[in-house]
C-alpha cells in the first residue's frame, strides 16, 4: 500500500509541476510577438521569440558583452563573452519580469533608487539567456483597443528594448500583432490539470478498494480447520 502510495504521490507531482511550469509560460495565442532583428544587425547574436509573445530567448557568440536593460534603462541582464549570464537585483526589471502582468512587489529601496548600483548574480553559463519582457506583449488579459475586428490580424504595436553589445548600443526591435482565435497547438494545460484529477481519483478508488478486501472475512475454504 505505501509503495503504491509513494508512486502515486510522485505521478501527482510530476503532473502538477508539468501544469504549473506550462501555465506559467503559457503565453497568449491570440498574439504574435513578431521580431525585425537586432538593430544595428550583430554577427554572432541571435534573438528569438518563445510561446507566441511570452519570453525572449537571446543567445550570445559576439565575443562581447551583451547587457539588456529595464523599464528605467537600467541594467537588467548581462550575458559575457564567456558565457556567463548575470541578473540585477537593484533592477525592477528582476521584479517585475517574474509574472506576465507584472503583478509582484518590488523591494521599496529599488523602487526609490533603480538606477542603483547593480546587485549581480550569476545564473548561468552557457550563454544563453530567457525573460519575459513587458514590452513586448500586450499588458491586460482582454483585447488591446486598436482591434476593431477580432477576425482580422491587427497591429497593435513595435516595440524596441534596448541592449548594449560591448559598447555599442543597440535594440531589440519587433511587432506586436492580434490574429485572434486559431487552433494554436498550445500547450494543453486544462487536460494536464484533468488527468491530474483523474489519475488522484483513480488511486483513491484503489485505496478503498484494497481496503475493503483486506476487511473482508476469509472464505471458508481458507479458515484454519477445527482442532481435532
Amino acid at each position: 500500500m505505501s509503495r503504491f502510495a509513494g508512486a502515486l504521490a510522485t505521478t501527482l507531482a510530476i503532473l502538477a509541476a508539468c501544469a504549473a511550469t506550462a501555465a506559467a509560460h503559457q503565453g497568449d495565442a491570440r498574439y504574435r510577438s513578431v521580431l525585425r532583428g537586432v538593430d544595428p544587425a550583430t554577427s554572432g547574436l541571435r534573438v528569438e521569440v518563445l510561446n507566441y509573445d511570452d519570453r525572449f530567448e537571446l543567445d550570445n557568440r559576439t565575443g562581447e558583452t551583451v547587457t539588456i536593460y529595464g523599464y528605467n534603462r537600467e541594467p537588467y541582464a548581462r550575458i559575457d563573452a564567456d558565457g556567463t549570464v548575470a541578473v540585477n537585483r537593484n533592477s525592477t526589471a528582476y521584479y517585475l519580469n517574474d509574472e506576465r502582468y507584472a503583478n509582484v512587489p518590488v523591494p521599496a529601496e529599488v523602487r526609490r533608487n533603480p538606477r542603483a548600483e547593480p546587485d549581480w548574480v550569476v545564473r548561468d553559463r552557457t550563454g544563453r539567456f530567457e525573460w519575459h519582457d513587458h514590452r513586448m506583449h500586450w499588458m491586460a488579459r482582454g483585447i488591446a483597443p486598436q482591434v476593431r475586428d477580432e477576425a482580422v490580424r491587427t497591429k497593435v504595436f513595435d516595440y524596441a528594448v534596448p541592449i548594449a553589445v560591448g559598447s555599442q548600443p543597440a535594440s531589440i526591435t519587433g511587432t506586436l500583432w492580434w490574429v485572434g482565435e486559431q487552433d494554436s497547438g498550445s500547450f494543453p494545460v486544462a487536460a494536464i490539470v484533468s488527468l491530474v484529477v483523474l489519475v488522484a481519483l483513480l488511486g483513491g478508488a484503489v485505496v478503498v478498494v484494497r481496503r475493503r478486501r483486506g476487511a473482508q472475512p476469509k472464505r471458508a475454504a481458507d479458515a484454519e480447520p477445527d482442532a481435532w
